[in-house]
């Protein structure tokens, strides 16, 4: 099943867990793609650059963002069984992180990050990854977009 993940019109001031994705004992993932925009701060004077990161295998949650639902893309199927949260400030911490994707996105256009199905990043069952920036030089109202994928642990 394929699932996405999104927020909207979320003011972004510090560095932070734009997403955290965890997976139950019962379920591997993988990461399709990632989308982080931002619509308050246009023109060359506003412009800066943001650093981000995948990570995985961390075994603590963040904390100071919310849960989101993910919404099958299917309608008809069943619901995530993933652990979706945005807009962690207290990062994920404790275990061993492995930096997966690292990169900046200048915030006039955005990242979109959708690799090739042979580059995709998977999550074991009961793993956790996160998408990471450092802060923005000032806030943000910012959308992203999270697409992931369920299999069964088999």
């Amino acid at each position: 099943m394929i699932y996405a993940a999104t927020f909207a019109a979320i003011a972004v001031t510090a560095a932070q867990d734009v997403w955290e994705i965890a997976t139950p004992a019962t379920t591997r993932g993988r990461l399709r793609e990632v989308r982080i925009g931002q619509y308050s701060d246009v023109g060359d004077a506003a412009a800066e650059l943001i650093s981000v990161q995948i990570i995985r295998g961390y075994t603590t949650t963040g904390s100071g963002g919310a849960s989101v639902t993910p919404v099958n893309l299917r309608p008809w199927s069943r619901a995530a069984v993933c652990t979706v949260k945005r807009n962690n400030t207290t990062v994920a911490q404790d275990g061993t992180g492995s930096v997966l994707f690292s990169d900046t996105f200048n915030i006039a256009s955005g990242l979109w990050y959708r690799p090739a199905e042979s580059e995709m990043i998977y999550l074991d069952a009961s793993q956790r990854l996160v998408v990471r920036i450092t802060a923005p030089a000032d806030e943000l109202s910012m959308n992203s977009t999270l697409v992931f994928e369920e299999t069964p642990n088999v």
